[in-house]
């Protein structure tokens, strides 16, 4: 894992097309915007995991797995 600190308004830019920047800064939090393109997925880790096991559900009842 690559691990990088940045300051307010700084960002972060992952090949070509996708740019983080970092909004703010607070106790405990810190709020970043992701700019990428509309074919890249961009999910919290929670909503992908959540995805996933929904997926895994759909592919057992449908017996249609990707």
């Amino acid at each position: 894992m690559l691990v990088l600190t940045r300051k307010t308004g700084e960002e972060i830019i992952i090949g070509d097309d996708i740019r983080i920047t970092v909004t703010s800064i607070g106790e405990g939090r810190v709020k970043i915007g992701i700019s990428a393109p509309p074919y890249i997925k961009v999910n919290r880790a929670e909503i992908a995991a959540r995805i996933a096991a929904e997926d895994a559900e759909a592919c057992v009842l449908e017996f249609a797995c990707r």
